[in-house]
């Protein structure tokens, strides 16, 4: 396989970790990883050589201009999650950054979305762009402004559905403290219905992914948006995959009805942002089409809740 020369912005955070642990040990490509504090990158960066750290954060892109006219594979993992620097980061320096990149040598580019910003059938979810949260319309408004660029038929977007991931080395994902709590309240949570389907992948499963299309980018006739997921579940399926996982039997279930739950929100006073009521009513976050390492042939890391419960540590009561 040809070297390449990788950038990888997000080196540091939970998706960056595994990705840049995955290029450094299966690969010779030449990487250069951006990470505003290196001390927060707890991989060994010096295990072989072609492996650079670079200092800095997208607010500084231009600092690393005569960098990018050299490189031939850009992976933009890093986002800002909200505060008065989302939309610079997440639109304009991200539009700034892939200018820099030359369409003659650049063979690809790989830029993480989210999958908030689609609808069930893959294309643009209109209200992710008027209701979403900072990082959700940033993320929308982005997707509108790269395909008009230069370097747009090299780019493949990537989609995240419910990022799973995190260790002692490597930072958690924003939901997987939450699979503990799931386990504490299941007691409770096992005789309530919920009308709501969902995916999710392991950070591990899209670094897989990742590994793959760098060095097998899709062709002209495919398609160069992908939503990463295993296959959809219900709400009501996974309650009922953790109880037996846990050994939790379910002799009765109340259906949560949407306006039982809008009940509940006046009763304990609970404040929702306009995108948080949207989610209520929506509802379905699945998708069409989706793709997990074994799309491509190659074995999952996590693909089922048993999976997830295992890999958080918590114990089996089959």
């Amino acid at each position: 396989m040809t070297k390449k020369r990788i950038f990888v912005t997000g080196a540091s955070g939970c998706i960056g970790h595994y990705l840049s642990e995955a290029l450094i040990k299966e690969t010779n490509h030449e990487l250069y990883l951006l990470v505003r504090n290196p001390e927060k990158l707890k991989i060994d960066t010096k295990v072989r050589p072609g492996v650079t750290v670079l200092q800095g954060d997208m607010q500084q892109i231009q600092h690393f201009a005569d960098l990018l006219k050299t490189i031939n594979v850009a992976v933009l993992t890093a986002t800002a999650w909200g505060g008065a620097a989302t939309f610079d980061i997440n639109v304009v320096k991200t539009v700034e950054l892939l200018s820099y990149l030359d369409p003659a040598i650049c063979e690809q580019v790989i830029y993480f979305s989210t999958a908030s910003v689609l609808d069930n059938n893959n294309q643009p979810l209109k209200e992710a762009g008027e209701l979403g949260t900072d990082y959700i319309r940033s993320k929308y408004d982005c997707l509108q402004k790269i395909g008009k660029l230069a370097i747009a038929p090299k780019i493949t977007e990537v989609f995240p559905t419910l990022v799973l991931g995190g260790d002692n080395n490597k930072p958690y994902s924003h939901i997987t403290p939450g699979i503990l709590e799931v386990t504490k309240y299941i007691d409770f949570i096992r005789f309530f219905q919920a009308d709501g389907s969902f995916h999710f992948i392991h950070a591990q499963d899209i670094a897989t992914v990742v590994r793959y299309l760098i060095d097998n980018p899709p062709q002209e006739n495919e398609s160069r948006q992908l939503v990463l997921g295993q296959a959809p579940l219900t709400a009501n399926q996974a309650i009922e995959e953790v109880c037996a996982y846990l050994g939790k039997k379910i002799s009765f279930r109340i259906p949560l009805s949407f306006s039982l739950a809008n009940l509940l929100i006046v009763l304990f006073r609970i404040r929702m942002a306009a995108w948080d009521r949207f989610c209520m009513s929506y509802r379905h976050f699945t998708y069409q089409k989706f793709v997990n390492p074994d799309s491509f042939g190659l074995p999952n890391y996590c693909a089922t809740i048993s999976d997830v419960l295992r890999i958080s540590g918590v114990q089996s009561y089959r």
